[in-house]
């Protein structure tokens, strides 16, 4: 299912982009903090949801210019040849944080704490055995069910559906359901890259 196989798509989509941004004189490290204060307007926005369904829209926008971000700011650094080990750590940890903040808004505006927390512990431990995978000498794993980019993609959806739609199926909201697929999904995919990395390891 992941949309993170479609990275050399959008890359080609990417050039304009990439290349506005080097006239603009834009580095990789700008735009990855700009991303993530986009993911962090969108936690805010999605706690403002909870009660005022018109606010998952904007929600939803945010969440697609962070994703969007998320891509330039990577595409822009091959170009430049400025990659580096730097770069990337900066890039991860604000995802990470990124995740956190988006889920965190999600969690808190529909008062669903526990789901909150059973889904930011399934997307975390997902990342994790992505890089963990380098880390021990393998290739980075972006395999499995729910990547970074079908989580973006799924925020995004549920997001604009959540702000038009206040069915409550099964007595949840969408974003409640929504973080039930994080947490159960999300946990999965990070079995899945531990058995792919343990396989290949052994």
């Amino acid at each position: 299912m992941t949309l993170d196989q479609l990275r050399p798509v959008a890359d080609r989509l990417l050039g304009p982009f990439v290349s506005l941004s080097t006239r603009l004189g834009l580095t990789p490290d700008a735009i990855s903090v700009v991303a993530f204060a986009l993911a962090a307007a969108a936690g805010a926005t999605f706690y403002r949801g909870g009660a005022e369904p018109a606010w998952y829209l904007l929600g939803a926008v945010l969440v697609f210019l962070n994703g969007w971000l998320d891509l330039l700011d990577g595409a822009l650094a091959r170009e430049l040849g400025t990659d580096s080990v730097a770069g990337d750590m900066l890039d991860h940890v604000l995802d990470r944080y990124a995740d956190i903040v988006i889920i965190a808004g999600l969690a808190a505006g529909v008062d669903r704490y526990a789901l909150g927390l059973a889904a930011v512990t399934g997307v975390l431990m997902t990342s994790y055995l992505g890089t963990q995978a380098q880390a021990v000498g393998l290739d980075r794993v972006y395999g499995g069910l729910l990547g970074r980019a079908d989580r973006l993609a799924l925020v995004g959806a549920t997001g604009a559906l959540a702000a038009f739609v206040t069915a409550t199926p099964g007595g949840v909201s969408l974003v409640g359901w929504l973080l039930v697929v994080f947490a159960v999904v999300g946990h999965f995919t990070a079995l899945q890259r531990f058995y792919y990395s343990w396989r290949a390891l052994a």
